[in-house]
C-alpha cells in the first residue's frame, strides 16, 4: 500500500525535473528528501495513533494547535494535491502523446480530457481498490526495473567524479540542490496513507514504523536507481533540457537506448501509474473538501452527499484540477505542489510536538527535524511560487471568515 501511494508521478516526472535542475546532484536531493520525509512520516504515525480520525493534519491542527492552523493545513492539502493531480494529468498526456507519436501541442487538451473522464467516473461511484493498487504497482515497478536494467551498461561507465554536482558543470549551486530536494520531497508524500492505517493492522506500534522505514527505503533506492540510469543515458546531453520542455522525460531518455520496446514499456508503466495517481487524488481531494464544507471552512454545499457521493465536492475538485492543468507547465504545477505540501507537513510536525510526553511513541527529534526541514525547503522553490502560496494562505483565511459568517447567518 505504501509503494502504491508513493511511486507514481514522482518517479516518472519529478526525477526528470529535478535532474534538469541539479544534474547528478539529484542523488543528494533524493537522499535528503527521504530523510525529511522519514521524520514527517513518524510525526504522522504518532498523530494517527494518538488521534485516529480521518482528515489528517486538518483534524490534527484543530485538535492540537488552533482552528486557523487546522484550516491552513486543510487548505494547503487541497492546493498541494490539486497541483499534484494536475501534474499527473499532464504527465499522463505527455507519455500518451509520445507513445502515439502525436503532437505535443495537444498536451493540455488530453490532460483536461483525462481529468474530465475520471471525474465523471468518480461521480458514478468508481473507487481505487486494493486489486487495482496491486496491478498498478506491479506494472509500474516492472517497467522501471526493465528501464534500469537496460541502462546498467551506461551506469557502469559513469566515473565517480561525474556524480558530484560541483564537477558536473550543471546543478552545482546550493540553490539548485535545495530546489531539487524540495521537488523530490513531494515524490515521497504518499507515506501519509501508511500512517493512517494504525487501526487496520496488528501491533501498530511495531508494524507502522517498520512499514514506513521499509517503504521509504525501497522508494529512495528505486529513485536513486532511476536517477543513475537517467544520468548514465544522457551524460552526453545537457541535463537541463529534461526539466524545461519534456512532459515524458523517462520515455525520452529510454529512446536514447535505441530499444523501442523499452521506451514503450516505460510509457505503459507511466500511463498506468499516472491514471492511478489521478484517480486517487480526485477521491482524496473531494473527501477533504467534503470535510471542510461540513465545518463551514469551505462553502457548505460541498458537504452535500447523495448516494454516498459528494457530487459538488467531486465536480469542484475536477474543475480545479483541470484549471491548473490548463497552465500546461509540469514544472510550475510540481513546484507549487512542493511549496504547499511542505507547509502542510510543517503543521503536521508542529502538531506532533504538542502531543503529551505520556502519549509519545517516538522521540521529539523526529518532528523537530521534520519541522525545520519543511520550513527550510519551502522557500527554495522559485519566489513567484512561494509568494503565490503565501497569498493563497492569506486568501483562504479571509475566505474562511466569510464562509463561516455566511453559514451562521443562513442557519439563523
Amino acid at each position: 500500500m505504501g509503494l502504491g501511494s508513493i511511486v507514481g508521478t514522482g518517479v516518472f516526472v519529478s526525477i526528470g525535473i529535478a535532474v534538469g535542475e541539479a544534474g547528478p546532484g539529484v542523488l543528494f536531493a533524493i537522499v535528503a528528501a527521504a530523510i525529511i520525509a522519514m521524520c514527517n512520516a513518524f510525526s504522522s504515525a504518532q498523530l494517527a495513533a494518538s488521534h485516529p480520525v480521518s482528515g489528517g493534519t486538518y483534524e490534527y491542527g484543530y485538535t492540537y494547535l488552533s482552528p486557523s492552523l487546522g484550516f491552513t493545513a486543510g487548505w494547503m492539502f487541497l492546493c498541494a494535491k490539486t497541483a499534484s493531480a494536475a501534474t499527473a494529468a499532464l504527465g499522463f498526456a505527455g507519455y500518451l502523446l509520445h507513445a502515439l507519436g502525436a503532437e505535443a501541442s495537444h498536451l493540455i487538451l488530453v490532460a483536461m480530457a483525462a481529468v474530465t473522464i475520471l471525474t465523471l467516473l468518480v461521480l458514478a461511484g468508481l473507487k481505487r481498490s486494493n486489486m487495482m493498487n496491486i496491478l498498478i504497482v506491479s506494472v509500474t515497478l516492472g517497467s522501471l526495473a526493465i528501464f534500469v536494467f537496460s541502462a546498467v551498461p551506461r551506469i557502469l561507465q559513469l566515473e565517480p567524479a561525474s556524480l558530484l554536482p560541483s564537477r558536473s558543470g550543471e546543478g552545482g549551486s546550493v540553490k539548485s540542490l535545495l530546489y531539487a530536494t524540495a521537488l523530490m520531497f513531494v515524490a515521497y508524500t504518499g507515506y501519509g496513507r501508511i500512517a493512517t492505517m494504525a487501526e487496520e493492522v496488528r501491533e501498530p506500534r511495531r508494524v507502522i514504523p517498520q512499514a514506513i522505514i521499509i517503504t521509504l527505503t525501497v522508494s529512495a533506492a528505486l529513485y536513486i536507481a532511476v536517477a543513475l540510469a537517467v544520468v548514465g543515458v544522457v551524460q552526453s546531453r545537457p541535463l537541463g533540457v529534461l526539466g524545461e520542455t519534456e512532459a515524458a522525460p523517462l520515455e525520452v531518455i529510454a529512446q536514447a537506448l535505441d530499444q523501442p520496446v523499452i521506451a514503450m514499456t516505460i510509457s505503459v508503466g507511466a500511463i498506468t501509474a499516472m491514471l492511478g495517481v489521478l484517480l486517487n487524488l480526485i477521491l482524496g481531494l473531494s473527501r477533504m473538501a467534503l470535510a471542510m464544507g461540513r465545518r463551514a471552512d469551505l462553502p457548505s454545499p460541498l458537504a452535500n452527499v447523495r448516494n454516498g457521493i459528494p457530487a459538488a465536492a467531486v465536480i469542484t475538485v475536477g474543475l480545479a484540477v483541470a484549471g491548473l492543468a490548463a497552465v500546461g507547465s509540469i514544472e510550475t504545477a510540481w513546484s507549487f505542489s512542493a511549496f504547499t505540501v511542505l507547509v502542510y507537513y510543517a503543521i503536521t510536525n508542529l502538531a506532533a510536538l504538542r502531543i503529551p510526553a505520556r502519549d509519545r511513541l517516538y522521540p521529539r527529534a523526529f518532528p523537530i527535524v521534520g519541522l525545520a526541514g519543511c520550513l527550510f525547503l519551502a522557500f527554495w522553490v522559485p519566489p513567484t511560487i512561494w509568494a503565490t502560496g503565501l497569498g493563497l494562505i492569506a486568501l483562504g483565511l479571509f475566505a474562511r471568515v466569510v464562509f463561516r459568517r455566511t453559514t451562521v447567518q443562513y442557519r439563523q
